[in-house]
């Protein structure tokens, strides 16, 4: 806040003397008018000094959090592209679908169902992509169904999965180059969507529960990891048939996903405690440790410069972390977080941002990749 006091005739001597010590004369009043002019000078850059000091603190934080409302576990993120764009999230403890403004912190959202929960017509909504049609595209445990929401007129269609599905955990989903929407089911399946048509069609998995995250390559192609059943598949997405990828280390419980700008593969081995690189070109794996002694890689994103983020949920120093691994040095650089429950699901990015939700503290977190510069 700026301020201006305006000093007139004995005022000005007064303020003279006070800072002077000195009497007030005639030799001196052109130090009076030099005490005049420094004076709000030194007071201007004190202020410009403290703000520069207090903008450049937090731009230096590694990430920044927004508190979203109680209860409501948002658990996926969705990235509008365009610089400031809204952040969407499923809220799964309330059955919404949620939208951040970054710019105000302001946070609105979308019945998803008729209520919460298991009940009938209740929603739990998992995953949520933006689709190419510009539509938040969304996985609802409870509703049975692959949702779209209009980002603008709210409009909500429904795509219920087949009636024998009774105990479905509906997870993640992913577009392919056609436009059909390709998901996991973590009950057993995997499954597709072509908006053209309509109509969900599903295959029951190899080894039954554990289809979870779920990546498309910048060729096209579309794969997928089971959890529980311990591989990596490739999708024929003419068929729907699958070629089974065995990872190196056995019950590695591959998790999440996410394909590089060349295509090659980067999975969070939740039981290994390790970060696994596949390439489809060679068809060759590697693997690297987390930092930490109890390391529990579960997200997996990449960025826009091929640097990969995991969130680990291991404690260290009674902290989770945020882990950014750089592929041409394979060296990791560890980002820890505010507690020991932050849970981090399912990233999300644009440049220069990765975001996430941290589902058991009720918040949605962005980190600075350090890319940009603009």
């Amino acid at each position: 806040m700026f301020f201006s006091i305006v000093y007139k005739g004995h005022d000005a001597v007064h303020l003279f003397m006070f800072l002077t010590g000195k009497r007030f004369s005639l030799l001196n009043k052109y130090s009076l008018i030099v005490y005049s002019i420094i004076i709000p000078i030194l007071f201007l850059t004190l202020v410009y000094s403290a703000q520069h000091h207090l903008i450049s603190a937090q731009e230096s934080k590694a990430f920044r959090e927004f508190q979203a409302p109680k209860e409501s576990h948002p658990h996926d993120v969705a990235v509008d592209p365009t610089k400031n764009g809204p952040v969407w999230y499923t809220a799964q403890g309330t059955g919404e679908l949620g939208k951040l403004d970054p710019k105000t912190g302001n946070k609105t959202h979308i019945q998803l169902g008729n209520a919460s929960g298991p009940h009938m017509g209740g929603s739990a909504p998992h995953g949520i992509i933006i689709g190419p049609d510009g539509g938040l595209w969304i996985t609802d445990e409870f509703l049975k169904a692959i949702v779209r929401v209009d980002p603008k007129t709210e409009e909500i269609k429904k795509f219920p999965i087949p009636e024998n599905i009774t105990n479905n955990k509906l997870n993640t989903a992913t577009f392919d180059k056609s436009g059909v929407l390709w998901f996991t089911d973590r009950s057993g399946y995997y499954g597709k969507l072509d908006p053209a048509e309509g109509k969900v069609h599903v295959w029951a998995a190899p080894r039954g529960q554990g289809p979870y995250g779920i990546t498309t390559t910048p060729d096209g192609s579309v794969y997928f990891n089971s959890w529980t059943g311990n591989y990596t598949a490739k999708i024929d997405l003419k068929t729907g048939n699958l070629t089974i990828l065995e990872p190196p280390t056995k019950e590695s419980q591959p998790r999440r996903i996410w394909s590089d700008s060349k295509g090659q593969l980067w999975i969070t081995e939740w039981a290994t405690g390790k970060l696994a690189q596949y390439s489809p070109d060679t068809n060759k794996w590697q693997e690297w440790k987390l930092p930490g002694d109890k390391p529990q890689p579960y997200s997996v994103y990449v960025d826009e410069k091929d640097k990969v983020w995991v969130s680990d949920f291991g404690i260290t120093n009674g902290k989770q972390s945020m882990v950014r691994f750089d592929p041409e040095t394979e060296k990791f650089d560890v980002i820890p977080l505010n507690t020991d429950h932050s849970n981090i699901r399912q990233m999300n990015g644009r440049p220069g941002q990765v975001w996430g939700a941290e589902s058991d503290l009720n918040r949605i977190i962005v980190f600075s990749t350090g890319n940009r510069t603009s």
